[in-house]
Protein backbone atom coordinates (compact mmCIF):
# COMPACT_ATOMS: atom_id res chain seq x y z
CA UNK A 1 0.00 0.00 0.00
CA UNK A 2 1.23 3.68 -0.84
CA UNK A 3 1.31 6.30 1.52
CA UNK A 4 -1.81 8.71 0.54
CA UNK A 5 -0.13 11.93 1.53
CA UNK A 6 3.59 12.38 2.43
CA UNK A 7 5.46 15.29 2.99
CA UNK A 8 6.20 17.98 0.92
CA UNK A 9 10.02 16.76 -1.38
CA UNK A 10 8.96 13.14 -0.39
CA UNK A 11 8.08 10.56 -2.89
CA UNK A 12 7.44 6.69 -1.99
CA UNK A 13 9.59 4.03 -3.70
CA UNK A 14 8.96 0.54 -3.06
CA UNK A 15 8.18 -1.59 0.24
CA UNK A 16 8.59 -5.05 1.07
CA UNK A 17 8.46 -7.57 4.02
CA UNK A 18 7.79 -3.63 6.47
CA UNK A 19 10.59 -1.98 4.52
CA UNK A 20 9.92 0.77 2.93
CA UNK A 21 11.63 3.34 0.92
CA UNK A 22 11.31 6.51 0.01
CA UNK A 23 13.06 9.61 -1.78
CA UNK A 24 13.72 13.46 -0.74
CA UNK A 25 14.00 15.78 -3.62
CA UNK A 26 17.97 16.24 -3.13
CA UNK A 27 17.91 12.30 -3.93
CA UNK A 28 17.97 11.24 0.01
CA UNK A 29 16.75 7.67 0.78
CA UNK A 30 14.82 7.10 3.88
CA UNK A 31 14.54 3.35 4.68
CA UNK A 32 11.48 3.02 7.66
CA UNK A 33 11.30 -0.11 9.25
CA UNK A 34 8.34 0.03 12.03
CA UNK A 35 9.28 -2.63 15.08
CA UNK A 36 7.12 -1.95 18.43
CA UNK A 37 8.63 -4.33 20.58
CA UNK A 38 10.50 -1.54 22.38
CA UNK A 39 9.63 2.17 22.75
CA UNK A 40 12.77 2.89 21.16
CA UNK A 41 13.97 3.61 17.63
CA UNK A 42 17.63 3.35 16.40
CA UNK A 43 18.17 6.04 13.79
CA UNK A 44 21.26 5.06 11.30
CA UNK A 45 22.83 7.30 8.36
CA UNK A 46 24.53 5.15 5.90
CA UNK A 47 27.24 7.26 3.67
CA UNK A 48 28.35 5.45 0.91
CA UNK A 49 31.91 6.30 1.26
CA UNK A 50 34.54 3.73 2.63
CA UNK A 51 38.04 3.84 2.28
CA UNK A 52 37.58 2.30 -1.35
CA UNK A 53 37.28 6.03 -2.10
CA UNK A 54 40.88 6.84 -1.08
CA UNK A 55 43.65 7.33 -2.56
CA UNK A 56 47.77 7.33 -1.81
CA UNK A 57 48.51 10.69 0.49
CA UNK A 58 44.90 10.46 2.38
CA UNK A 59 43.93 6.93 2.78
CA UNK A 60 42.36 6.84 6.41
CA UNK A 61 40.74 9.99 6.03
CA UNK A 62 36.96 8.81 6.13
CA UNK A 63 38.11 6.96 9.42
CA UNK A 64 39.74 10.14 10.32
CA UNK A 65 36.61 12.17 9.65
CA UNK A 66 34.36 9.60 11.13
CA UNK A 67 36.18 10.83 14.72
CA UNK A 68 36.35 14.38 13.85
CA UNK A 69 32.36 14.35 13.37
CA UNK A 70 31.90 13.85 17.14
CA UNK A 71 33.86 17.08 17.58
CA UNK A 72 30.69 19.01 16.47
CA UNK A 73 28.69 21.73 14.58
CA UNK A 74 27.78 25.50 15.76
CA UNK A 75 24.47 23.79 17.18
CA UNK A 76 26.12 20.76 19.20
CA UNK A 77 29.61 21.51 20.38
CA UNK A 78 31.45 22.15 23.78
CA UNK A 79 31.38 25.80 24.40
CA UNK A 80 27.19 25.73 24.09
CA UNK A 81 27.52 22.54 26.68
CA UNK A 82 25.96 20.44 23.80
CA UNK A 83 28.71 18.27 22.46
CA UNK A 84 27.48 15.19 20.24
CA UNK A 85 28.41 12.47 22.69
CA UNK A 86 27.04 14.17 25.77
CA UNK A 87 24.08 14.98 24.18
CA UNK A 88 23.52 11.81 23.20
CA UNK A 89 24.21 10.18 26.20
CA UNK A 90 22.10 12.69 28.26
CA UNK A 91 19.26 11.36 26.81
CA UNK A 92 20.47 7.42 27.18
CA UNK A 93 21.17 6.75 23.83
CA UNK A 94 23.49 4.09 22.83
CA UNK A 95 25.58 5.78 19.91
CA UNK A 96 28.83 5.19 18.01
CA UNK A 97 29.97 5.18 14.24
CA UNK A 98 32.02 3.01 11.72
CA UNK A 99 34.13 3.02 9.11
CA UNK A 100 34.79 0.11 6.41
CA UNK A 101 36.03 -0.15 3.00
CA UNK A 102 32.74 0.82 1.06
CA UNK A 103 30.79 2.76 3.44
CA UNK A 104 30.82 4.75 6.82
CA UNK A 105 27.73 4.88 9.35
CA UNK A 106 26.74 6.92 12.33
CA UNK A 107 23.60 5.27 14.66
CA UNK A 108 22.04 5.92 17.83
CA UNK A 109 19.47 4.11 19.37
CA UNK A 110 16.84 6.07 21.62
CA UNK A 111 13.91 6.65 23.68
CA UNK A 112 11.17 6.69 20.80
CA UNK A 113 10.30 10.20 22.22
CA UNK A 114 13.77 11.46 21.04
CA UNK A 115 13.62 10.44 18.07
CA UNK A 116 13.25 14.20 16.93
CA UNK A 117 16.77 14.83 18.28
CA UNK A 118 18.42 12.02 16.90
CA UNK A 119 17.11 13.16 13.55
CA UNK A 120 17.85 16.66 14.20
CA UNK A 121 21.46 15.84 15.26
CA UNK A 122 22.60 13.81 12.73
CA UNK A 123 21.54 15.86 10.19
CA UNK A 124 23.37 19.32 11.25
CA UNK A 125 26.54 17.08 11.51
CA UNK A 126 25.93 15.79 7.76
CA UNK A 127 26.88 19.29 6.34
CA UNK A 128 27.30 21.41 9.57
CA UNK A 129 30.31 19.57 11.22
CA UNK A 130 33.05 21.46 11.97
CA UNK A 131 36.51 20.27 10.17
CA UNK A 132 38.97 22.35 12.55
CA UNK A 133 42.78 21.46 12.34
CA UNK A 134 42.85 21.04 16.34
CA UNK A 135 40.59 18.46 16.22
CA UNK A 136 42.44 16.90 13.56
CA UNK A 137 45.80 16.78 15.43
CA UNK A 138 43.83 15.23 18.69
CA UNK A 139 41.75 13.01 16.96
CA UNK A 140 45.33 11.69 14.63
CA UNK A 141 47.00 10.81 18.12
CA UNK A 142 43.79 8.89 18.55
CA UNK A 143 43.64 7.44 15.49
CA UNK A 144 47.45 6.47 15.67
CA UNK A 145 46.69 4.36 18.79
CA UNK A 146 44.10 2.47 17.36
CA UNK A 147 46.61 1.99 14.29
CA UNK A 148 49.35 0.82 16.94
CA UNK A 149 47.27 -1.38 18.61
CA UNK A 150 46.44 -2.90 15.41
CA UNK A 151 50.41 -3.90 14.63
CA UNK A 152 50.58 -5.92 17.43
CA UNK A 153 47.89 -7.93 16.59
CA UNK A 154 50.32 -10.60 14.13
CA UNK A 155 46.60 -11.76 12.37
CA UNK A 156 45.62 -8.19 11.36
CA UNK A 157 49.15 -7.37 10.64
CA UNK A 158 48.97 -10.48 8.26
CA UNK A 159 45.75 -9.84 6.54
CA UNK A 160 46.47 -6.22 6.18
CA UNK A 161 49.71 -7.26 4.23
CA UNK A 162 47.05 -10.25 2.32
CA UNK A 163 45.40 -7.91 0.89
CA UNK A 164 47.70 -5.36 -0.20
CA UNK A 165 49.59 -7.97 -2.10
CA UNK A 166 46.43 -9.54 -3.56
CA UNK A 167 44.64 -6.00 -4.60
CA UNK A 168 47.83 -4.44 -6.89
CA UNK A 169 45.44 -1.49 -8.48
CA UNK A 170 41.88 -1.57 -6.41
CA UNK A 171 41.63 0.69 -3.71
CA UNK A 172 40.63 -2.46 -1.39
CA UNK A 173 44.58 -2.64 -1.07
CA UNK A 174 44.66 -0.11 1.42
CA UNK A 175 44.06 -0.57 5.04
CA UNK A 176 40.45 1.13 6.25
CA UNK A 177 42.67 2.86 9.03
CA UNK A 178 44.94 4.02 6.51
CA UNK A 179 48.86 4.21 5.83
CA UNK A 180 50.89 6.00 8.71
CA UNK A 181 52.50 8.40 7.09
CA UNK A 182 48.69 9.36 5.17
CA UNK A 183 47.10 9.25 8.59
CA UNK A 184 50.06 11.34 10.66
CA UNK A 185 50.29 14.00 7.37
CA UNK A 186 47.18 14.42 5.64
CA UNK A 187 46.15 18.07 5.82
CA UNK A 188 42.93 19.30 7.51
CA UNK A 189 42.26 21.14 4.07
CA UNK A 190 42.46 17.72 2.76
CA UNK A 191 39.92 16.34 5.27
CA UNK A 192 37.70 19.18 4.56
CA UNK A 193 37.70 18.66 0.90
CA UNK A 194 36.69 14.94 1.21
CA UNK A 195 33.98 15.99 3.42
CA UNK A 196 32.96 18.28 1.35
CA UNK A 197 32.68 15.73 -1.52
CA UNK A 198 30.96 12.56 0.19
CA UNK A 199 28.37 14.49 3.05
CA UNK A 200 25.74 15.08 1.05
CA UNK A 201 22.18 13.68 1.10
CA UNK A 202 22.42 12.55 -2.56
CA UNK A 203 25.16 9.36 -1.24
CA UNK A 204 23.40 8.93 1.78
CA UNK A 205 20.47 6.81 3.08
CA UNK A 206 18.73 7.36 6.42
CA UNK A 207 17.20 4.29 7.79
CA UNK A 208 14.76 4.27 11.15
CA UNK A 209 13.62 0.99 12.85
CA UNK A 210 11.47 0.86 15.84
CA UNK A 211 8.79 2.41 17.94
CA UNK A 212 7.65 5.43 15.77
CA UNK A 213 4.57 7.15 13.48
CA UNK A 214 6.02 6.80 9.85
CA UNK A 215 3.91 10.45 9.43
CA UNK A 216 5.66 11.98 11.65
CA UNK A 217 8.95 10.69 10.99
CA UNK A 218 8.76 11.15 7.38
CA UNK A 219 8.09 14.94 7.95
CA UNK A 220 11.29 15.36 10.30
CA UNK A 221 13.75 13.51 8.12
CA UNK A 222 11.83 16.12 5.26
CA UNK A 223 12.51 19.07 7.78
CA UNK A 224 15.64 18.06 8.87
CA UNK A 225 17.64 16.46 6.31
CA UNK A 226 15.49 18.17 3.04
CA UNK A 227 16.85 21.53 3.80
CA UNK A 228 20.27 20.46 2.19
CA UNK A 229 20.15 20.61 -1.30
CA UNK A 230 22.26 17.42 -3.90
CA UNK A 231 25.19 18.46 -4.75
CA UNK A 232 25.55 20.10 -8.36
CA UNK A 233 28.26 17.73 -9.76
CA UNK A 234 28.01 13.70 -9.64
CA UNK A 235 29.78 12.54 -6.42
CA UNK A 236 33.32 10.85 -7.80
CA UNK A 237 32.66 7.27 -8.77
CA UNK A 238 35.52 4.43 -8.62
CA UNK A 239 36.62 3.29 -11.44
CA UNK A 240 39.80 1.00 -10.61
CA UNK A 241 39.10 -2.69 -11.62
CA UNK A 242 41.66 -4.92 -10.50
CA UNK A 243 42.96 -7.41 -13.34
CA UNK A 244 42.32 -10.85 -13.03
CA UNK A 245 45.53 -12.29 -11.01
CA UNK A 246 48.00 -14.17 -13.52
CA UNK A 247 49.75 -16.27 -10.98
CA UNK A 248 50.54 -17.13 -7.04
CA UNK A 249 51.38 -14.51 -5.33
CA UNK A 250 53.44 -15.39 -1.70
CA UNK A 251 54.45 -13.08 1.47
CA UNK A 252 56.70 -13.80 4.87
CA UNK A 253 56.21 -11.13 7.41
CA UNK A 254 58.30 -11.72 10.12
CA UNK A 255 58.00 -9.61 13.15
CA UNK A 256 57.88 -10.69 17.24
CA UNK A 257 55.03 -12.88 17.93
CA UNK A 258 53.96 -16.14 19.69
CA UNK A 259 53.00 -18.85 16.76
CA UNK A 260 53.23 -18.80 13.04
CA UNK A 261 50.29 -17.67 10.58
CA UNK A 262 48.68 -18.50 7.97
CA UNK A 263 46.75 -17.04 5.11
CA UNK A 264 45.13 -18.29 1.92
CA UNK A 265 43.32 -15.63 0.12
CA UNK A 266 41.65 -16.17 -3.47
CA UNK A 267 39.72 -13.86 -5.29
CA UNK A 268 35.85 -13.39 -5.52
CA UNK A 269 32.97 -12.08 -6.89
CA UNK A 270 30.98 -8.66 -4.76
CA UNK A 271 27.90 -9.39 -3.63
CA UNK A 272 25.73 -8.98 -6.47
CA UNK A 273 27.74 -11.69 -8.50
CA UNK A 274 29.73 -9.35 -10.57
CA UNK A 275 33.39 -8.87 -11.39
CA UNK A 276 34.14 -5.74 -12.15
CA UNK A 277 33.22 -2.20 -10.40
CA UNK A 278 30.62 -0.53 -10.99
CA UNK A 279 29.01 2.86 -11.20
CA UNK A 280 26.62 3.85 -8.55
CA UNK A 281 23.58 3.72 -11.21
CA UNK A 282 24.53 0.68 -12.28
CA UNK A 283 24.96 -0.95 -8.75
CA UNK A 284 21.43 0.56 -8.20
CA UNK A 285 20.00 -1.28 -11.38
CA UNK A 286 21.54 -4.58 -10.54
CA UNK A 287 20.48 -4.42 -6.98
CA UNK A 288 16.54 -3.85 -8.06
CA UNK A 289 17.06 -6.84 -10.64
CA UNK A 290 19.65 -9.33 -8.85
CA UNK A 291 20.48 -11.57 -11.27
CA UNK A 292 18.94 -14.79 -11.14
CA UNK A 293 22.92 -16.99 -10.79
CA UNK A 294 25.34 -15.57 -7.99
CA UNK A 295 28.19 -17.38 -6.82
CA UNK A 296 28.31 -15.02 -3.47
CA UNK A 297 25.48 -17.27 -1.69
CA UNK A 298 27.46 -21.09 -2.72
CA UNK A 299 30.73 -19.39 -1.25
CA UNK A 300 29.12 -18.22 1.69
CA UNK A 301 27.87 -21.61 2.32
CA UNK A 302 31.30 -23.21 1.29
CA UNK A 303 33.05 -21.38 3.98
CA UNK A 304 30.62 -22.30 6.57
CA UNK A 305 30.82 -25.86 5.89
CA UNK A 306 35.09 -25.69 5.45
CA UNK A 307 35.26 -23.70 9.24
CA UNK A 308 32.18 -23.75 10.85
CA UNK A 309 32.16 -25.40 14.37
CA UNK A 310 34.02 -28.58 15.26
CA UNK A 311 32.60 -31.27 12.94
CA UNK A 312 33.96 -28.79 9.61
CA UNK A 313 36.16 -30.15 7.28
CA UNK A 314 39.02 -27.61 8.41
CA UNK A 315 38.75 -27.78 11.80
CA UNK A 316 38.77 -31.81 11.72
CA UNK A 317 41.73 -31.84 8.80
CA UNK A 318 44.09 -29.36 11.40
CA UNK A 319 43.15 -28.79 14.52
CA UNK A 320 42.00 -32.31 15.67
CA UNK A 321 45.03 -33.60 13.99
CA UNK A 322 47.20 -30.72 15.77
CA UNK A 323 48.21 -28.86 12.82
CA UNK A 324 46.94 -25.97 14.15
CA UNK A 325 45.34 -24.15 17.17
CA UNK A 326 42.86 -22.79 15.30
CA UNK A 327 41.65 -22.26 11.72
CA UNK A 328 38.65 -20.36 10.22
CA UNK A 329 37.59 -18.93 6.88
CA UNK A 330 35.54 -16.16 5.77
CA UNK A 331 34.03 -14.89 2.15
CA UNK A 332 34.10 -11.12 1.67
CA UNK A 333 30.64 -9.70 0.65
CA UNK A 334 31.50 -6.37 -0.30
CA UNK A 335 30.61 -3.87 -3.36
CA UNK A 336 33.40 -4.80 -5.65
CA UNK A 337 35.17 -8.01 -5.92
CA UNK A 338 36.79 -9.06 -2.89
CA UNK A 339 38.56 -12.31 -1.01
CA UNK A 340 37.94 -15.93 0.54
CA UNK A 341 40.28 -16.22 3.21
CA UNK A 342 41.52 -18.79 4.94
CA UNK A 343 43.11 -18.23 8.16
CA UNK A 344 45.29 -20.72 10.46
CA UNK A 345 47.02 -20.44 13.77
CA UNK A 346 50.27 -22.96 13.38
CA UNK A 347 50.75 -24.96 16.52
CA UNK A 348 54.21 -24.84 18.05
CA UNK A 349 56.65 -27.19 16.27
CA UNK A 350 54.70 -27.53 13.12
CA UNK A 351 55.96 -25.94 9.63
CA UNK A 352 53.23 -23.30 8.26
CA UNK A 353 53.98 -25.54 4.57
CA UNK A 354 52.53 -28.10 6.49
CA UNK A 355 49.62 -26.38 7.32
CA UNK A 356 49.30 -24.52 4.43
CA UNK A 357 49.48 -28.27 2.23
CA UNK A 358 46.41 -29.59 4.50
CA UNK A 359 44.46 -26.36 3.70
CA UNK A 360 44.79 -26.72 -0.04
CA UNK A 361 44.15 -30.45 0.48
CA UNK A 362 40.64 -29.83 1.63
CA UNK A 363 39.83 -26.86 -0.57
CA UNK A 364 40.64 -29.36 -3.49
CA UNK A 365 38.85 -32.13 -2.20
CA UNK A 366 35.67 -29.84 -2.20
CA UNK A 367 36.51 -29.24 -5.98
CA UNK A 368 36.72 -33.02 -6.83
CA UNK A 369 34.51 -34.92 -4.22
CA UNK A 370 30.60 -34.34 -4.91
CA UNK A 371 29.27 -32.56 -2.02
CA UNK A 372 26.82 -34.76 0.23
CA UNK A 373 23.12 -32.22 -0.23
CA UNK A 374 23.30 -32.97 3.80
CA UNK A 375 26.51 -31.06 4.69
CA UNK A 376 25.36 -28.18 2.43
CA UNK A 377 22.02 -28.29 4.47
CA UNK A 378 23.57 -28.02 7.61
CA UNK A 379 25.78 -24.80 6.38
CA UNK A 380 22.73 -23.09 5.43
CA UNK A 381 21.18 -23.84 8.36
CA UNK A 382 23.90 -22.27 10.29
CA UNK A 383 24.06 -19.27 8.46
CA UNK A 384 20.02 -18.66 8.33
CA UNK A 385 19.99 -19.02 12.23
CA UNK A 386 22.73 -16.31 12.68
CA UNK A 387 21.09 -14.06 10.35
CA UNK A 388 18.06 -14.48 12.08
CA UNK A 389 20.33 -13.79 15.28
CA UNK A 390 21.96 -10.90 13.76
CA UNK A 391 18.64 -8.97 13.25
CA UNK A 392 17.32 -9.27 16.96
CA UNK A 393 16.60 -5.36 17.85
CA UNK A 394 16.32 -2.36 16.36
CA UNK A 395 19.91 -1.64 16.35
CA UNK A 396 20.92 -4.91 14.63
CA UNK A 397 18.08 -4.41 12.16
CA UNK A 398 19.47 -0.58 11.34
CA UNK A 399 23.16 -2.13 11.18
CA UNK A 400 22.54 -5.53 8.58
CA UNK A 401 20.36 -2.71 6.38
CA UNK A 402 23.41 -0.19 6.65
CA UNK A 403 25.75 -3.21 5.63
CA UNK A 404 22.69 -4.14 2.85
CA UNK A 405 23.05 -0.46 1.11
CA UNK A 406 26.59 -0.26 1.32
CA UNK A 407 27.08 -2.92 -1.07
CA UNK A 408 23.89 -3.50 -2.61
CA UNK A 409 20.62 -2.03 -1.26
CA UNK A 410 17.81 -3.30 1.10
CA UNK A 411 16.82 -5.66 -1.12
CA UNK A 412 19.88 -7.99 -0.52
CA UNK A 413 19.01 -7.71 3.22
CA UNK A 414 15.74 -9.32 2.66
CA UNK A 415 16.41 -11.68 0.41
CA UNK A 416 19.72 -12.69 2.17
CA UNK A 417 18.00 -16.20 3.54
CA UNK A 418 16.06 -17.13 0.79
CA UNK A 419 18.87 -17.02 -1.71
CA UNK A 420 20.95 -18.60 0.94
CA UNK A 421 18.52 -21.57 1.15
CA UNK A 422 18.62 -22.12 -2.60
CA UNK A 423 22.47 -23.26 -2.48
CA UNK A 424 22.95 -26.76 -3.72
CA UNK A 425 25.78 -29.25 -3.00
CA UNK A 426 26.86 -28.97 -6.83
CA UNK A 427 26.46 -25.29 -6.26
CA UNK A 428 29.42 -25.25 -3.79
CA UNK A 429 31.29 -27.45 -5.68
CA UNK A 430 31.08 -25.47 -8.90
CA UNK A 431 32.38 -22.28 -6.98
CA UNK A 432 35.09 -24.38 -5.42
CA UNK A 433 36.13 -25.31 -8.81
CA UNK A 434 36.14 -21.80 -10.53
CA UNK A 435 37.84 -19.83 -7.53
CA UNK A 436 40.26 -22.32 -5.82
CA UNK A 437 42.63 -21.99 -8.21
CA UNK A 438 46.65 -21.68 -8.08
CA UNK A 439 47.11 -18.49 -10.32
CA UNK A 440 44.13 -17.08 -8.67
CA UNK A 441 45.43 -17.75 -4.84
CA UNK A 442 47.87 -15.10 -2.70
CA UNK A 443 49.48 -17.17 0.48
CA UNK A 444 50.68 -15.37 3.89
CA UNK A 445 53.07 -16.62 5.75
CA UNK A 446 53.59 -14.76 9.67
CA UNK A 447 56.67 -16.06 11.34
CA UNK A 448 57.39 -15.39 14.66
CA UNK A 449 60.73 -13.22 15.04
CA UNK A 450 63.69 -13.08 18.02
CA UNK A 451 63.29 -9.69 19.65
CA UNK A 452 66.64 -7.73 19.90
CA UNK A 453 66.77 -7.14 23.68
CA UNK A 454 66.26 -10.58 24.92
CA UNK A 455 66.52 -13.21 21.85
CA UNK A 456 63.05 -14.40 22.44
CA UNK A 457 60.06 -14.40 20.95
CA UNK A 458 58.26 -11.59 22.18
CA UNK A 459 54.92 -9.70 21.64
CA UNK A 460 56.69 -6.83 20.35
CA UNK A 461 59.77 -5.06 20.31
CA UNK A 462 61.80 -4.07 23.64
CA UNK A 463 60.02 -0.84 24.15
CA UNK A 464 56.37 -2.26 23.69
CA UNK A 465 56.45 -0.14 19.98
CA UNK A 466 56.35 -1.47 16.45
CA UNK A 467 57.55 -0.76 13.30
CA UNK A 468 56.51 -1.15 9.52
CA UNK A 469 52.93 -0.29 7.80
CA UNK A 470 50.22 0.56 9.95
CA UNK A 471 46.62 -0.41 9.46
CA UNK A 472 43.50 -2.27 10.43
CA UNK A 473 41.09 -4.63 8.25
CA UNK A 474 38.21 -4.85 10.88
CA UNK A 475 35.36 -1.86 11.33
CA UNK A 476 36.50 0.47 13.38
CA UNK A 477 34.79 2.21 15.51
CA UNK A 478 35.09 5.93 17.69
Amino acid sequence: MHDEKLPGGISFVAEGEGIREYRLANNLKALLVENRVAPVATVCVLYKVGSRNEAVGYTGSTHLLEHMMFKGTPTFNKDRNTQIAATLQKIGADFNATTWYDRTNYFETVPSDQLELAIRLEADRMRNSFIADADRQSEMTVVRNELERGQNEPTMVLDEAVYATAFREHPYHHPTIGWRADVENVPTARLKAFYDTFYHPNNATVIVVGDFERDATLRLISDNFGAFSATEEAIPEVYTDEPAQQGERRLIIKRAGELALVQIAFHTPAVLGQLTVLSNAELAARAADPPAENDIYPLVVLSALLSNGVTSRLYQALVETELAVSVTSNCDQFRDPGLFNVYATVSPGVAPAEVEAAILKELERVAAEDLPEAEAEKAKQQIIAQVAYNRDGTSEIASQMSEAEAVADWRFYKDYAANIARVTGADVRRVALRYFTEDNRTVGYFIPKATAATGENGDAGANGSSDGDEGETAASEV
